[in-house]
């Protein structure tokens, strides 16, 4: 038998520590009754697969948090987490058995049968691990009981609030005479609430609790009673005694249990996963402010009162070291006032919120998301067991210089350069596979199409998701290729494959695209319905820009394009009509992007310029000029034809007449003012500076009889309500002033619209030339100037040009 643990008695059993998961006191405590007990071996509750990886927790690369991932094999979305921070007392027993070369298991239940488990079988498993539990804090079995064993504890102390009475009784506690005592009124504690509520009964608590006994009795056959620590949640510490139940009874719970083959291996974990808002159960409100208390080796309330201040004045609030100093004061002043032993997270956050924040909580939602939760992305080496595809990810992640943040941030790239083509390129197959990393946002820069904002940020699920996504590849390249031909060959809607093919093209999937554009043509030749025609061209279109600025052969695609162009000019004007009210605005919907669409479209080899640009805008007129279409889809026909310079202003006039006559019902004239002037096209510009058109609808609008007028005004109200206030502004000065005498232009009076002037004086508008010439840098005049590869068609060189 070996020697009893120093400071126990011989005989009295294995050292059992219950802790509380992820908090700084226990991890303390538990560190004092190591260094006191020396045991021969440490026992931690974890799946066992962990054996083969705790080594790699005392790699110097290796930087908490962090968590072991397992996942099914078969199905990697089937997984489990079991995090570990650098405050979690699981993470202190594992250093401390390395550092001195002590064995160090896992006696959890195993992932093989954790993963196995079915919602029936009560395993409700997923992000937070098979184990959500946090001794003394509501774990699984607690949660099935509906209790909170902490919450219990506080209530039975006089507390109305767990996390203060555990701050109170744990973290503000200081070094204790006998290590072990603590621990030992934690387990009469936990014995005491399972006598009053039971155990739990949950066939997966119960199995768990089995299978850690019987890897408790293998050790102390191994090691002797007295030379072994388990360090578990405190629930579990009544459940692991020596005598509660036979090694026949345990090993027949655990017979016939379900299994998967399961690979396991360590990720990053963040701070904002470990806190109890983000669904984890066994989270704690604030995984930042405990990593202070137990990294800060003296003065925690100081040190933190200097964070808050440094984040504040990064965030350019006046915050001086006097601040620190009576925030300092107050917190101290508020522990002693509540009869608390030292300044806790509440009195801290009221002292900063009436010193620093000026008694604002606004500032305290920035203190909260940074300090108290923390942003903070753990780190894991790179002899960590991977699947393929996360190590090819990671090797594109160095060489594109895109590190994986757990904050999130925006990414401005630029298309010409190979790095951040790289980059774009990337990203673009990672959201092909499922892989969340990066949201396309809307940049603040130019809108070229070599400009390309993304929003980032890493969360330790997407680990799952890349995983997941290994059954298409080892490679990022190859998994996204191989699942876009998948989905191109089983996608059944139109859309669904022009979407698919705008993605390759941004992705730059070069030998997926022939399966796709198959695909393509083969919906498109059998898609009858225009709707589903001119909601597919708008991403064609675009794709041929991408194609252009990624140097991409997107000759195919530009014939099956111009396909689907020459039969919307076909099937449009019959599918506009006998349109209802939403079918209409649905269709004006797709008017105005299949008109945007078919601009960016290039000339199709073997046709006349302009063909189809010259057919479509034959369907415009056609639409303007039919009265069975509805009136916004005429309305906004003419005001496209308008702005394209097809249809003169005259009789542009003449129409928007015909439609305000008398003959015409109120609400189809409205509805045809809806579609001309209406949405963030520049209609009130057009008013403002057409006093005809003007006076059309205002003479209009004073004759619509009273009866009809409560019919029309919610849909005027409408497009009127979205022009900007200065041209609402305008327009009232204009209609209050009346209509203007005739002038040199028709509808124009002689002095102008206020602040323009009667015509254009071509001899001014020159002398900008030179000006604009300066800005672009110089050099030939912008008519003589070849085109520039620095300057996209969108850029003012290119308009220019």
């Amino acid at each position: 038998m070996a020697d009893a643990i120093p400071g126990r008695p011989a005989g009295s059993g294995p050292l059992l520590l219950g802790v509380r998961h992820h908090g700084p006191g226990s991890a303390r405590a538990v560190q004092a009754a190591l260094d006191a007990a020396e045991p021969s071996a440490v026992l931690i509750e974890g799946p066992p697969e962990g054996d083969a990886l705790v080594s790699l927790a005392g790699d110097a690369r290796m930087r908490p948090p962090v968590a072991l991932l397992a996942h099914a094999v078969d199905d990697p979305g089937r997984a489990a987490f079991w995090p570990l921070a650098e405050f979690s007392p699981e993470w202190v027993a594992i250093r401390w058995a390395l550092a001195r070369d002590v064995p160090v298991r896992f006696i959890d239940l195993p992932a093989t049968h954790s993963l196995a488990f079915t919602d029936e079988d009560g395993t409700p498993h997923g992000e937070t691990g098979p184990d959500s539990g946090a001794g003394p804090d509501p774990d699984a079995s607690a949660r099935a009981l509906r209790i909170d064993p902490l919450a219990v504890l506080a209530e039975a102390a006089g507390y109305d609030d767990a996390e203060r009475w555990w701050e109170d009784v744990v973290e503000h506690r200081g070094a204790a005479s006998d290590p072990f005592a603590p621990f030992a009124a934690v387990g009469e504690a936990m014995t005491a609430l399972r006598e009053e509520y039971g155990d739990g009964g949950h066939r997966r608590d119960l199995v768990r609790e089995a299978y850690m006994r019987i890897q408790l009795r293998a050790a102390r056959k191994e090691f002797g009673d007295d030379r072994v620590a388990v360090v578990c949640g405190a629930w579990h510490v009544p459940a692991l005694g020596v005598k509660t139940t036979t090694a026949t009874a345990d090993r027949a719970l655990l017979k016939g249990l379900p299994k998967v083959k399961s690979e396991m291996t360590w990720v990053p974990w963040t701070h904002h996963r470990l806190a109890r808002h983000s669904g984890y159960g066994a989270g704690i409100d604030s995984p930042g402010w405990y990593g202070h208390l137990f990294g800060a080796p003296d003065r925690p309330l100081e040190r933190w009162m200097t964070k808050v201040a440094g984040l504040l004045r990064e965030e350019d609030q006046p915050v001086s070291s006097a601040h620190v100093i009576e925030a300092v004061r107050l917190a101290e002043t508020l522990a002693t006032m509540r009869g608390r032993p030292l300044a806790g997270l509440t009195e801290t956050t009221d002292a900063v919120r009436a010193v620093m924040c000026d008694g604002s909580d606004v500032p305290l939602g920035l203190i909260r998301d940074r300090l108290i939760v923390g942003d903070v992305l753990g780190e894991v080496p790179d002899s960590a067991p991977a699947v393929p595809l996360q190590r090819d990810l990671t090797r594109l992640q160095r060489s594109l210089r895109l590190k994986p943040e757990a904050l999130e941030r925006e990414l401005e790239l630029d298309l010409r350069k190979e790095t951040d083509a790289g980059r774009s390129r990337m990203l673009h197959r990672l959201r092909l596979l499922g892989i969340g990393w990066g949201e396309p946002a809307t940049g603040r820069g130019s809108t070229g199409t070599f400009r390309e904002s993304w929003r980032l940020r890493w969360e330790p699920e997407l680990y799952v998701r890349v995983a997941e996504a290994g059954v298409w590849g080892t490679t990022v390249l190859s998994a996204a290729t191989a699942k876009a031909e998948s989905r191109a060959v089983s996608a059944t809607a139109l859309a669904d494959v022009t979407a698919l093919a705008e993605q390759c093209l941004l992705a730059e999937l070069t030998d997926a695209l022939p399966v796709v554009m198959k695909a393509l043509a083969d919906r498109a030749a059998l898609d009858a319905d225009v709707a589903h025609l001119a909601h597919a061209l708008p991403a064609l279109a675009r794709s041929l820009r991408y194609g252009d600025v990624r140097s991409t052969d997107t000759a195919a695609l530009g014939e099956v394009a111009a396909g689907l162009a020459e039969r919307i000019c076909v099937g449009l004007p019959p599918a506009c009509a006998g349109l209802d009210a939403d079918g209409a605005a649905e269709m004006r919907g797709h008017l105005d992007s299949v008109h945007t669409a078919i601009g960016l479209l290039p000339e199709a080899p073997g046709r006349p310029a302009g063909d189809l640009s010259g057919r479509w805008g034959a369907v415009l007129r056609k639409l303007a000029a039919r009265d069975t279409v509805p009136g916004v889809i005429r309305g906004r026909s003419a005001r496209l034809l308008l702005d394209d310079g097809r249809l003169p202003e005259d009789e542009a006039a003449r129409l928007m007449g015909l439609a305000l006559s008398p003959a015409s019902p109120p609400a189809d004239a409205a509805a045809w003012i809806e579609g001309f002037v209406g949405g963030a096209s520049g209609g009130g510009m057009l008013l403002v500076h057409d006093e005809r058109l003007l006076g059309l609808v205002d003479s209009w609008l004073a004759g619509v009889p009273d009866g009809s007028f409560t019919d029309v005004l919610p849909l005027l109200r409408r497009t009127f309500s979205a022009y900007e206030p200065g041209v609402r502004r305008t327009l009232g000065e204009l209609v209050r002033r009346g209509p203007a005498g005739g002038g040199a232009r028709p509808g124009r009076s002689e002095a102008g619209i206020p602040g323009f002037g009667a015509g254009v004086d071509e001899t001014r508008a020159d002398a900008v030339l030179p000006v604009v010439r300066l800005l672009l840098g110089g050099g030939p005049t912008i008519q003589d100037r070849p085109p520039s590869p620095e300057h996209d068609d969108n850029d003012l060189a290119g308009a220019a040009r």
